[in-house]
């Protein structure tokens, strides 16, 4: 297992796509979190659009980054072999279908925010540690999309 190949086969100029993208997500999964608490504490009618734009951003952008995870994931047998991969693919599809939600449910009004979105926020939040923790596993301790030099 560890004798296999763990280079990104989908990357640009030797930089893995996924972990150039998977920053954004995380980001605005977070950013969600931080807006709806906002709005918990000062019902500002503003932090309602800006929750509605940050989930909608999380859910698209987790969706490019889940792409190029998942063809990652697919293309290197070395990373396939890892538990760590597939723990790191089903937490983030399972964060991936809670911003979903929680994107949609934005998109019809302000009622649901409290509490329901502020509580989608949460589990989203919490998926999306999981799913980096296991993705940081990866690298740091596999060495998956790693740029090694052969220069010393």
């Amino acid at each position: 297992m560890a004798e296999q190949d763990i280079s990104s086969a989908i990357a640009v100029a030797g930089h893995p796509i996924h972990a150039m993208l998977v920053h954004f997500p995380i980001a605005f999964v977070v950013a969600t979190l931080g807006v709806d608490i906002l709005y918990w504490w000062t019902a500002d009618p503003f932090w309602v659009q800006v929750g509605l734009w940050s989930a909608g951003a999380a859910f698209i952008l987790g969706v490019l980054a889940s792409l190029a995870g998942t063809a990652e994931l697919l293309a290197v047998p070395g990373i396939r072999v890892r538990v760590a991969s597939w723990n790191h693919a089903i937490a983030a599809m399972v964060m991936l279908a809670i911003t979903g939600a929680n994107a949609g449910l934005r998109i019809y009004g302000t009622e649901d925010i409290l509490p329901n979105g502020l509580m989608l926020s949460a589990l989203s939040t919490m998926a999306v540690a999981f799913a980096g923790w296991h993705g940081g596993k990866l690298v740091f301790d596999h060495g998956v999309g790693l740029i090694i030099s052969s220069r010393q």
